[in-house]
């Protein structure tokens, strides 16, 4: 069960598009991770087919979203306009991405990310560690926004300790009973827990329950946040 964490923690949703295809990524702290490849049915001009082609993109990017992995970096060659378009396309059709709880954060990137290769060589620059960097935080502002107005509601049960918050994911979910749907953890608790294998084995099955898992820099406002609370978070609704 420990075994997809050898990748570290999810960070960040990497799109690599081209003039007829798109490859889609996950980032993780350790490895970039190809999802599949996205194939345009169709001329560029085309723009029935340019919709589906964006539609589809979306679609794939829907079980991550899920997870809780609300950075997205949108990468296409130099003197092509395929990110922005994408970007265009997502702000006409999909204004619930920034919207609320579903709120993500995309930035643009120039530069190639169709092959295992070329990822690898973008996410080594140093252009791509300052967007991960600024993306990230952006999203863990978001995050802590989330918790903050958990702490204020009556209606939200917040847990603190990792007994708490596993009598609470482990458990069967009943209905009626608290339902938990946000789980965080800084990196310096990942770090410094005896029970490694038990915390990442709680993150998968958190994360196979649909509950939305992440882990923060801990020198971020939000890292630093629920560093406060012992680095490990879950948020849950009650009723």
């Amino acid at each position: 069960m420990s075994k997809p964490y050898r990748r570290g923690y999810p960070v960040a949703i990497l799109i690599g598009i081209e003039q007829d295809h798109a490859a889609l990524w996950q980032i993780y702290s350790k490895v970039a991770k190809h999802q599949q490849n996205v194939i345009l049915k169709g001329p560029r001009n085309d723009q029935k087919a340019t919709y589906l082609f964006y539609e589809t993109i979306i679609n794939a990017l829907r079980p991550t979203l899920r997870e809780g992995v609300k950075s997205i970096i949108i990468a296409s060659p130099s003197k092509t306009n395929y990110a922005q378009e994408l970007l265009n396309h997502i702000k006409a059709h999909h204004s619930w991405l920034f919207q609320g709880a579903n709120k993500a954060t995309v930035n643009l990137l120039v530069g190639s990310a169709s092959s295992p290769t070329q990822v690898a060589g973008l996410t080594k620059t140093s252009t791509f560690k300052q967007l991960i960097s600024e993306t990230t935080a952006e999203e863990t502002g978001t995050l802590l926004e989330i918790f903050e107005k958990r702490l204020s509601q009556s209606d939200n049960l917040v847990l603190f300790s990792l007994e708490e918050v596993e009598n609470l994911i482990l458990c069967q979910q009943i209905e009626g009973k608290p339902q938990p749907e946000y789980l965080f953890l800084t990196t310096d608790y990942l770090a410094g827990i005896r029970q490694r294998n038990k915390v990442h084995r709680l993150m998968q099955i958190a994360q196979n329950r649909g509950v939305k898992t992440r882990v923060i820099e801990s020198e971020s406002a939000a890292g630093k946040r629920l560093t406060q609370f012992g680095g490990i978070v879950c948020l849950a609704r009650i009723g």
